[in-house]
């Protein structure tokens, strides 16, 4: 089973069409599809939901001038 998302666009007479590849071998698949239009804030990814995710302990600022001195 592959999973696929994607954002493509439906012409001006209505229709959708999607050519996707697959590692799948040659044979019936059974596909669903769910449509879902897309807002123009949508285009962007939405971090909101990593926010909080991240328990830091430290100084962020010197961490970070100690990995630039090693480059």
């Amino acid at each position: 089973m592959e999973i696929v998302k994607l954002t493509t666009t439906v012409n001006a007479t209505g229709r959708l069409h999607i050519d996707i590849p697959t590692r799948l071998s040659p044979g019936k698949v059974q596909a669903v599809l769910v449509l879902h239009p897309v807002a123009a804030s949508d285009r962007h990814y939405d971090f909101s939901d990593l926010a909080g995710q991240l328990s830091w302990k430290g100084d962020a600022v010197a961490v970070h001038k100690k990995a630039d001195n090693k480059l």
